[in-house]
């Protein structure tokens, strides 16, 4: 079989991590398989939808390195199609026109909850004809529909629990139900990955397929993902979309694996290149049980693809990230900046861990931590400082860690005081904090300028005015 895979998302609001799950593992199952992967938008929905989510949606999918075959496809461009099939079922008679207004409609309800019955349509239009109003889909009225799901197993609906229900608005404009039907055989999809929401759609799906002759795709509905009080994922838990966690500076790598990871695994492994996912990647290791969100885990891996990732690279993705400001880029770029940005990026977490301990090193003025000055900026090491300047001063070469290490071994003997006492009034006057590489790393690296500019010159600034 040649696999085909979508992904349908609706313009009506951004892409959320479930909604990126779902479109890696379609994205992933087409692409192991070397079959195809489309995207359609669901934008019937004329009120809700908006131009600015569909450029979002495709924005973030671009950001994750899904790329899909072909077009993507619009529903709201297939109106000539739908009116096809639709015809096709009022001829087969698997469909019937129904003009009961909303009023009979709400009368019948209240009945049916008063005497403790199911809120089903009493079908009278299916058996009094009319020629006019919304098109209602013709259920059978006994037997039961099998779901054969590839991840939840079958799943038996008896037919006399679901409506006649709607499949085409008074205006002719067709319902969710039917569209995804046609598009989906249109399309040719084979297999239809998507949230397990969508399972009480699905026999209503399976009786179209069936009232128009046509053979459905394999269905595999996977578990919603739940927030860490194993409650709905919702927005009380904090990010849901997918541009969110850009923004917070998480990588796209790292999210990309963790979401394949949330409902699928394999053995013990947890990180996985994408390489490795579209070798390996299957339906048949998704859990059949709800998936818990992990910030810590999603942090450790985003920290993990910070560590590992090349120093040029990073560089320029904090440039196009606009993280870093584009004045700066050439320093960024620079030999030193470069040779430096590992040992920052082992301590990082997110994206801008990266940036902000590199700062230093990248703009003219710093903003200084006022309780890291209290600590190590006292009246005592002055005179050391101003020492050390005077003495590195002297050095042609400041990369020569030897030489470093000679003259604040002949500083600590003549003031008598400990390294960790230098080391860090130096550190909170080169970077601003007292968490930092080592000092001699940092000494190796700025500017040399910029190091004998605050090094000889924090005497003028107010923040050390009153020690």
């Amino acid at each position: 079989m040649n696999i085909v895979t979508r992904f349908a998302p609706s313009p009506t609001g951004n892409l959320h991590i479930g909604g990126a799950r779902t479109a890696i593992f379609n994205y992933l199952f087409a692409r192991r398989h070397g079959g195809k992967f489309h995207l359609r938008i669901e934008d019937t929905d004329i009120e809700r939808s908006r131009k600015e989510y569909e450029e979002e949606i495709l924005t973030s999918m671009k950001w994750l390195g899904m790329d899909y075959d072909g077009k993507a496809v619009y529903q709201s461009q297939r109106t000539d199609i739908y009116r096809k099939y639709l015809n096709m079922l009022l001829e087969s008679g698997n469909a019937y026109y129904c003009n009961c207004s909303r009023e009979e409609l709400e009368k019948e309800r209240e009945l049916a909850i008063s005497q403790g019955k199911k809120t089903l349509y009493g079908r009278k239009c299916r058996y009094n004809p009319v020629s006019a109003g919304v098109l209602r889909f013709k259920m059978p009225e006994d037997g039961e529909t099998v779901i054969n799901d590839a991840i939840l197993g079958d799943i038996t609906i008896m037919n006399r629990e679901i409506d006649d229900f709607i499949i085409a608005r008074a205006d002719g404009s067709p319902t969710y139900n039917f569209t995804v039907v046609v598009d989906d055989h249109e399309m040719g999809i084979t297999h239809v990955i998507r949230g397990d929401d969508h399972v009480n759609n699905t026999p209503k799906q399976l009786l179209i397929y069936r009232a128009l002759g046509l053979e459905p795709p394999v269905f595999a509905h996977v578990p919603m993902i739940l927030g860490p009080d194993k409650k709905k994922l919702s927005k009380r838990h904090g990010s849901t979309a997918v541009s969110q966690y850009r923004e917070a500076g998480y990588l796209p790598e790292a999210l990309f694996n963790y979401l394949v990871r949330l409902g699928w695994s394999h053995g013990d492994d947890e990180i996985f290149s994408r390489d490795d996912l579209v070798n390996i990647f299957d339906i048949d290791h998704i859990g059949n049980s709800a998936a818990v969100l992990s910030m810590e885990k999603l942090l450790w891996l985003n920290a993990h693809y910070i560590k590992n990732m090349n120093p040029k690279n990073m560089a320029l993705l904090l440039l196009s990230e606009k993280i870093a400001p584009p004045e700066i880029k050439e320093k960024l770029l620079s030999e030193p900046s470069l040779s430096f940005m590992p040992m920052i990026q082992e301590r990082a977490k997110m994206l801008g861990d990266v940036y902000s301990g590199m700062r230093f090193m990248l703009e003219e003025d710093i903003e200084i931590n006022a309780t890291a000055v209290k600590k190590h900026i006292t009246p005592e090491i002055m005179p050391v400082i101003d020492k050390l300047a005077v003495e590195l001063e002297k050095m042609e070469d400041l990369a020569d860690t030897e030489k470093l290490e000679a003259v604040f071994k002949s500083i600590i003997e003549t003031y008598g005081i400990k390294m960790k006492a230098i080391a860090q009034a130096v550190r909170v006057l080169l970077t601003g904090t007292d968490v930092s590489p080592g000092i001699f790393e940092i000494i190796s690296h700025i500017d040399r300028e910029l190091l004998f500019k605050r090094l000889k010159g924090f005497h003028d600034n107010p923040i050390f005015e009153k020690l």
